[in-house]
């Protein structure tokens, strides 16, 4: 337990360094809670005062209504400062968070594909939205608030004592059983806390998976199964609420419990008092009585709502602790190159390279070839072969274990990434749109890309006349990752897309595969215009597409079994010949 607090500290030590920037904000927000609590246990003793003097003692209405009036002044003094201090803590609490999403946001972006891959997409909203919100309640209904409440009752106790020692001590009697039950009702909520937030992963998790795969849900008649699922995780989230929720329900009447022990206690005490005095002396106390009354609500609200407060600090660096788990990631963080600068019209040289996903499992052994400026080579080989993975760790993408990927003489490890990736197009089989215009899909908010250049793309490409029948045209909203379009179409927009970024290095990912033989002949056409002149790499499922290509690799099982042209290859009768005679077959057939 000492370890997780000792934890917990350096959490929201960590948090309240980010306050640095906004430190004028801050003495802001400060200030009316020292005013505040400077302010609200003044206005009892006030009261008390004009009780005693204005009331049983002298009855002077002129004066009284002089304080009374003075009582008005400090409420709304209290509420300037309230509204003062709720607008400058969420102020800051907002500036803070901003601050700390962008930089969550950004270091999520540096991440390596294996990341993603491992972490689920539900995981990475939750963080990056809902773990967000609780830590901003840190600082905007946490942070101040306690710290004025602990003033306040400082104030406060400094008052009562001050005023009359023995009702004081005769109103705190109940306070060690309200610090107990404070106590327990604290580690119940962290217990809580915990909970809470595994199950609201593993509700953002499942539903994100199931509402991006409902096709294959309904495809395959699993409405029923995922529904019994769904409940069972939507049965664990709403028990993380109920333990927080019974917890409250036992706390909250307990210090209403001893809030009202503490009045009775003042009250036979008073009364005691009152009796044992004579009538001059009993007068005086009137007025005690009804301060220490106001006192004990000041006392007893700062109390319960320190809880409150305590259970907002803990929610929050339950998730900060997540949040600052994934900002202190930095295996999965890849640029580490210090080169600005490269001659990308260079041989690309795959020198002895090994990779696997997972320990010794290699996807490619050994692998070593070069690849000419200018030229196209094509990757071909069975599912698994270690096609796509070549492009990955050209890209980048993932890191490999052995070997070395050189541009000419420079190690590609040794060039920043945004260098690389700036010379590098890849069009994926699966294609991505954003759920924004055709323009914006293909210009990916690039504003140095004029709408003249794009619709030069489109034409080179074939798709201007099908975007141009489109309701809008290039404004046209292509909804959530293009799903108003067909998949040849979208295939066409990636290609627009490679085009008018015109890379040194061009990368097509089984770009034919999934598409209409009328949409397939538009891309070979685009693709010979656009592997003009540029080095070009193709993972080919149809081998009917690479005909024309300088350089075929064959692959299997990570290897190189076979390098050549199509001619070449088909004379050798080797692997590709059996390739290319089954493919060919299948097709007639």
């Amino acid at each position: 337990m000492a370890e997780k607090a000792s934890i917990n500290a350096k959490i929201f030590k960590r948090l309240v360094a980010h306050v640095r920037p906004y430190r004028g904000l801050f003495f802001l927000a400060v200030f009316c809670t020292l005013s505040l609590a400077a302010i609200g246990p003044s206005r009892p003793m006030v009261i008390g005062h004009m009780v005693d003097e204005y009331i049983v003692k002298t009855k002077d209405g002129n004066k009284l209504l002089f304080w009374s009036g003075i009582v008005v002044i400090m409420l709304i003094c209290e509420a300037l400062l309230q509204f003062a201090n709720a607008y400058f803590s969420n102020l800051l609490a907002q500036s803070v968070i901003k601050d700390i999403r962008q930089k969550l946001f950004g270091h999520m972006l540096s991440f390596r594909m294996r990341y993603f891959d491992k972490t689920p997409i539900g995981t990475l909203v939750t963080r990056v939205v809902s773990d967000m919100e609780a830590i901003t309640e840190v600082f905007s209904a946490g942070l101040m608030e306690i710290a004025g409440d602990m003033l306040s009752l400082i104030a406060v106790l400094t008052m009562m004592l001050v005023v009359n020692w023995q009702l004081t001590l005769m109103t705190v009697i109940p306070i060690p059983l309200l610090i107990i039950a404070t106590r327990i009702f604290a580690r119940a909520m962290r217990s809580s806390f915990q909970l809470e937030r595994v199950q609201v992963n593993k509700l953002n998790t499942f539903v994100q998976e199931h509402i991006t795969g409902m096709s294959i849900v309904q495809l395959f008649n699993r409405q029923e199964k995922e529904f019994e699922e769904f409940q069972e995780i939507n049965k664990g989230h709403r028990q993380a609420h109920v333990n927080a929720v019974w917890a409250n329900s036992i706390f909250f009447p307990v210090v209403e419990l001893l809030s009202s022990m503490s009045i009775a206690f003042l009250l036979v005490w008073g009364a005691m008092m009152a009796l044992g005095r004579s009538e001059g002396e009993t007068k005086e106390i009137y007025g005690e009585i009804i301060a220490f009354t106001l006192w004990v609500q000041m006392l007893y609200r700062p109390i319960r709502q320190l809880a409150d407060k305590f259970n907002i600090l803990q929610r929050g660096t339950v998730r900060a602790e997540r949040v600052f788990e994934t900002l202190d990631l930095m295996e999965d963080v890849q640029d580490k190159g210090n080169l600005d600068s490269c001659d990308f019209d260079q041989p690309i040289t795959f020198d002895h390279v090994s990779f696997a996903y997972e320990a010794e499992n290699w996807v490619l052994k050994d692998f070593s070839m070069k690849i000419q400026p200018g030229e196209m080579v094509a990757f071909v080989g069975a599912t698994g072969a270690g096609k796509s993975t070549v492009i990955n760790l050209l890209g980048r993408f993932y890191e490999f274990q052995k070997g070395n990927i050189f541009i000419g003489d420079v190690n590609l490890k040794d060039l920043r990434l945004h260098v690389l990736r700036k010379n590098i197009s890849v069009v994926l089989q699966d294609v991505f749109l954003f759920s924004d215009t055709i323009h914006n899909n293909i210009t990916l908010g690039d504003p140095s890309i004029s709408r003249e250049q794009v619709i030069v793309a489109a034409k080179a490409v074939g798709a201007h006349d099908f975007i141009e029948r489109l309701p809008g045209g290039y404004d046209y909203e292509v909804g959530e990752r293009g799903g108003v379009l067909s998949v040849g179409q979208r295939q066409l927009l990636a290609f627009i897309r490679a085009s008018v970024y015109d890379p040194h290095i061009l990368i097509l990912d089984e770009a034919t595969s999934s598409i209409d033989s009328e949409s397939e002949e538009l891309i070979q056409r685009a693709t010979q215009k656009l592997t003009q002149g540029r080095t070009s790499i193709v993972i080919a499922h149809r081998l009917s597409t690479i005909h024309n290509a300088d350089k075929i690799v064959v692959l299997d099982k990570g290897e190189i079994k076979e390098v050549g042209s199509h001619g070449e290859l088909i004379a050798q009768k080797g692997y590709y010949f059996t390739l290319y005679n089954k493919q060919f077959n299948e097709e007639n057939e």
